[in-house]
């Protein structure tokens, strides 16, 4: 059973955190595991090696950007339940469930 808070934690996003988390993960996962794919057919199987190498390091950024924009989407959810000109206890209780 959930807590009153994560009761309303889904209320106010709509999405469970790990649905937020696979959907911003999803395309960004693929992408760089295809890069790694990529990387390895260039380096192994037609021998250029440079290239091979600077494909291999898109994963990396490609994984940091997708969290970069999930941690965005994070904090515009937290602004949304804490907008300016709300007092601290009228944030708490909208985060409690007591409004």
């Amino acid at each position: 059973m959930a807590s009153r808070q994560q009761m309303t934690e889904r209320e106010v996003s709509g999405q469970t955190a790990e649905e937020v988390g696979e959907e911003a993960m999803g395309p960004a996962f693929i992408a760089s595991a295809a890069s790694v794919g990529l990387s390895l057919y260039y380096f192994f199987i037609r021998g250029e090696r440079e290239l091979g190498t600077f494909i291999g390091l898109w994963p990396p950024t490609i994984l940091a950007f997708a969290s970069y924009f999930n941690q965005r989407k994070m904090r515009n959810q937290l602004d949304s339940i804490t907008q300016p000109g709300t007092t601290l206890k009228n944030a708490f209780d909208s985060m409690m469930g007591n409004k």
